[in-house]
């Protein structure tokens, strides 16, 4: 069963605002539709501006990618992803066992990444082929072309801290209640700035500097601005 809902008051809520931060539970074994369907859900609820701007994403079962789904199905969940990816607040997610396919995809593309001690990537589906979507561009990204290509061609995925070590998980933990602590701690980032600051990064490894150097110095702007209206120091 998958469901969204908003979490009870707690640090993480009182960090980020009176308003609580949207949580949203993915269960793996549904078909990638309904997921696609429920991502998009979370998504509107964090920016619809009732709530704080934070999304906390739990996969529940996470296991591996289900191939009774066909390339327009892929293709809007891969649309769903980038655009959790680029959201304009907060993405903490959290996961634990093997975790693979749809599940894997989700995971690579939050801001803070909480793992179980029993996690287990896996980029293999269930007859032990590889799965070619946006999941080996994050992880050649993220982790380095050669990284990468030891992972895809590897038996067994790399365990919590094997990934911990790759740059592919933030923090170890089985606490139930460390994603809302992590909440709590990144609660002073706002949101707008976050968003540009992401996508800035996201696009520093395929932009020169000479192209870079534009947005960067405008994003700048744009902070000094909003920092000047608020009082504070400029830096």
């Amino acid at each position: 069963m998958v469901t969204t809902s908003t979490t009870d008051g707690g640090p993480g809520a009182a960090a980020l605002g009176d308003e609580a931060p949207v949580a949203l539970e993915l269960d793996g074994r549904a078909f990638l539709p309904e997921l696609t369907a429920l991502l998009h859900q979370g998504c509107d609820q964090a920016e619809d501006g009732r709530h704080a701007a934070a999304l906390l994403l739990r996969l529940s079962n996470p296991g591996v990618w289900r191939d009774n789904s066909g390339i327009h199905e892929v293709n809007r969940w891969e649309r769903a992803v980038r655009r959790f990816e680029l959201l304009g607040a907060l993405t903490v997610c959290t996961v634990d066992g093997t975790c693979g396919g749809a599940a894997l995809d989700v995971f690579l593309a939050a801001d803070r990444r909480i793992a179980g001690s029993g996690l287990r990537i896996m980029l293999h589906d269930r007859h032990g082929m590889p799965w070619p979507g946006m999941t080996l561009y994050r992880l050649a990204h993220q982790a380095g072309a050669a990284q990468a290509r030891r992972l895809l061609l590897g038996g067994d995925g790399p365990d919590a801290e094997a990934a911990l070590a790759l740059g592919l998980v933030d923090e170890i933990s089985d606490d139930p209640a460390r994603a809302e602590a992590v909440l709590g701690e990144l609660g002073r980032v706002r949101s707008t700035e976050l968003a540009i600051c992401r996508r800035l990064l996201l696009e520093a490894m395929t932009t020169s500097y000479e192209d870079a150097i534009g947005p960067h110095l405008a994003a700048c702007d744009r902070s000094l601005r909003g920092r000047g209206q608020a009082g504070e120091p400029a830096l």
